[in-house]
């Protein structure tokens, strides 16, 4: 498991390139507020997977649970999904690059 988990950071902290001061700014928005699914009618999935995010980002290594391992996971795995259908053109004021920035990604870094 010690290994997996290294390997889990690894990938993470290569998918979130937005620091924890970046990501807590831009999580009080409006923008980021506004983005992403929101079934159910309150905060969005991105929303409250970058609120999780921040947590993790500040939280000791040793202190990381295996559900935080597991949220990293997914956050590794969205991020790849969400780049790889990255829209043409200029991005910087799109709905794909706001729901990215909300799991902790700014493509255009």
């Amino acid at each position: 498991m010690a290994e997996d988990r290294r390997d889990i950071a690894t990938d993470f902290h290569h998918a979130i390139n937005m620091t924890a001061g970046e990501l807590e700014r831009w999580l009080e928005t409006q923008e980021s507020k506004g983005s992403g699914d929101k079934t159910g009618g309150g905060e969005s999935t991105g929303h409250e997977s970058g609120r999780r995010i921040l947590e993790i980002l500040r939280k000791r290594e040793d202190d990381l649970s295996d559900d935080d391992y597991t949220h990293m996971r997914q956050v590794t795995g969205y991020v790849r999904r969400h780049l790889a259908q990255r829209p043409s053109g200029d991005v910087e004021d799109t709905r794909w690059r706001r729901s990215l920035m909300n799991w902790g990604h700014d493509p255009l870094k």
